[in-house]
């Protein structure tokens, strides 16, 4: 007998489907030999589930279709079904959601939800095909049957933990499109002139970066392989190519630092000596009075409130925390996630072309969009 709905992935996404699927018999596919991998490490372990603000504009993608799933199971929406399975979230960053304790909690809770579900495990999906009014999946255990099928397979990032990119291959040979694939929330890799910033790893500042039309604000984290701390890594999301612009000072008026003082330029600058030290070596500026400085040595002391550097790239898919890209929202029907394409197959997660900033943000958009998914089964 076939399956009523088979979902690809024990993650995020496909155990909040099965919690919440209407179906009588059901069957996850998973190929790591625990569900939830992604889960148990976020966060530092506690995965931050959700976010107090939350709106299409923390998201890139269509912000029609994301707002869509948002409001038919929205952050509310979500804490409620957590209090209701005995899982009481704390807030933590002022407005972010997190596990009370061990982020095992919020697996253990989406498994009690869905008893009746069947899951196999160490189960390597191979493809998926419709030759008639079932889908059938090929998989290292044989081919198994279902009237609908979900995908529901993460992204290409924490390869450490199993992720690869079959949601990918199957969406596109049922013909859908896939906007390109890259690693985001993920630290930036620098060119040979930015040098001096490795020099400065382990050094966190609180600075304003602008990317694009995006302004973004933060701790930066200077790394031996590049740059990296939150606001960086929501810069990543929005970075293709081209500079970035660093506001070193924001918040403070650039000529108001010095006056007419006769101290010396870099003693006035109110950030860590060390940072001030490898600034003035790498733009080559004299530790003399501001009075005195020419004026171009002022106009390249004053990139300390706009600091504009082009990445090398990125660290990758092994440190990024999701991947942005994915399957095309305008052949997916945000009423129900099914595919516009072919009757029976839904998405759900980071395999679709929505991707969100730190902050559970993500966890939000696996959770909203499985729902609206399951639902609609």
């Amino acid at each position: 007998m076939p399956y009523d709905l088979i979902i690809l992935g024990a993650g995020a996404a496909g155990l909040m489907a099965a919690a919440h699927q209407r179906s009588r018999k059901v069957l996850i596919l998973e190929h790591n030999s625990r569900p939830g991998a992604k889960i148990a490490i976020s966060g530092g372990g506690r995965c931050n589930i959700t976010n107090q603000n939350l709106s299409s504009s923390y998201y890139l993608g269509d912000p029609k279709f994301v707002e869509k799933v948002l409001n038919r199971f929205d952050n509310e929406a979500l804490i409620a079904f957590l209090r209701h399975h005995g899982l009481e979230p704390v807030v933590r960053k002022e407005c972010q959601y997190f596990c009370p304790d061990r982020a095992q909690a919020l697996t253990d809770l989406l498994l009690r939800a869905a008893p009746s579900v069947e899951i196999s495990y160490e189960t390597e999906i191979f493809g998926a095909q419709k030759p008639g009014e079932l889908f059938v999946v090929e998989t290292s255990k044989g081919e198994v049957y279902a009237k609908k099928l979900l995908i529901a397979t993460g992204g290409l990032s924490y390869s450490s933990v199993g992720a690869t990119g079959i949601g990918y291959e199957i969406a596109e040979s049922f013909g859908h499109g896939i906007v390109p694939l890259r690693p985001a929330l993920v630290g930036l890799t620098l060119q040979p002139e930015q040098v001096w910033m490795k020099e400065l790893s382990g050094l966190s500042l609180s600075v304003t970066v602008q990317v694009g039309r995006r302004l973004l604000e933060g701790d930066i984290l200077f790394a031996h392989r590049g740059v990296s701390g939150p606001v960086l890594l929501d810069a990543s999301l929005y970075w293709n190519q081209g500079k970035i612009t660093v506001d070193f000072l924001p918040g403070r008026r650039f000529k108001s630092l010095f006056g007419s003082s006769a101290k010396t330029a870099a003693s006035q600058i109110p950030l860590p000596k060390r940072f001030v030290k490898a600034f003035f070596s790498a733009l080559a500026l004299p530790n003399i009075p501001y009075r005195s400085m020419r004026e171009g040595q002022k106009q390249r002391l004053s990139l300390l409130k706009s600091y504009a550097f082009a990445p090398a790239g990125t660290f990758g898919y092994a440190k990024a925390e999701v991947t942005k890209g994915g399957v095309a929202t305008d052949e997916i029907d945000p009423e129900t996630m099914q595919s516009r394409l072919v009757d029976g197959l839904y998405f759900a997660g980071e395999v679709v072309d929505v991707t969100g900033r730190l902050g559970g943000y993500n966890f939000q958009w696996a959770f909203s969009s499985a729902v609206v998914a399951a639902k609609s089964v």
